[in-house]
């Protein structure tokens, strides 16, 4: 490690990188319920989704090596939920502990502050690693509400903590 992380705007050319980091978690880990990684195509088509809602899709690294992403999605389509958003973090492994979570979930916040957001959403499974909680708490978020076995991945049912940070007031 040689110096911190820095984040900055997603670009297309990421993906791939993207892609790799959530690999592993969609196919051993249970902070998706997703069971097949997404392709390159379907992260494009995610990437300019993020993009054409006006929402931020971000990035860590260091020394030219992705060690993270993170983005914020509409919570629900319906227009009377136009200012809530969830978001995204995914850090990889051999980044975790180094405050990369911390920058790009804190830099997310600010950047849906700045798209006119008021409330950011966080979905999180309750598996064995509450460091995304623990994240989420450090950063503001309070627990707003459990939905009990949800979920099922690698053979067993899965809670979800549901989240809530408001960016004003």
């Amino acid at each position: 490690m040689s110096g911190p992380a820095t984040v900055r705007a997603g670009r297309p050319e990421d993906l791939d990188a993207v892609a790799a980091i959530y690999a592993p978690e969609v196919l051993h880990g249970v902070a998706t319920f997703e069971r097949e990684p997404p392709d390159r195509d379907e992260w494009l088509r995610r990437f300019e989704a993020v993009q054409a809602a006006g929402l931020p899709f971000l990035v860590a690294e260091r020394d030219g090596t992705l060690l993270g992403y993170a983005y914020c999605s509409p919570w629900k389509p319906r227009a009377a939920y136009a200012a809530t958003v969830e978001d995204s973090v995914y850090v990889a492994p051999e980044a975790h502990g180094q405050g990369v979570g911390t920058a790009l979930l804190g830099a997310l916040l600010e950047a849906a502050a700045a798209a006119g957001k008021r409330e950011v959403i966080a979905v999180i499974a309750t598996g064995e690693d509450s460091a995304s909680t623990a994240l989420h708490r450090r950063l503001g978020f309070v627990e707003a509400g459990r939905l009990r076995a949800v979920g099922h991945k690698h053979g067993r049912y899965l809670d979800t903590i549901l989240m809530q940070r408001s960016l004003v007031g």
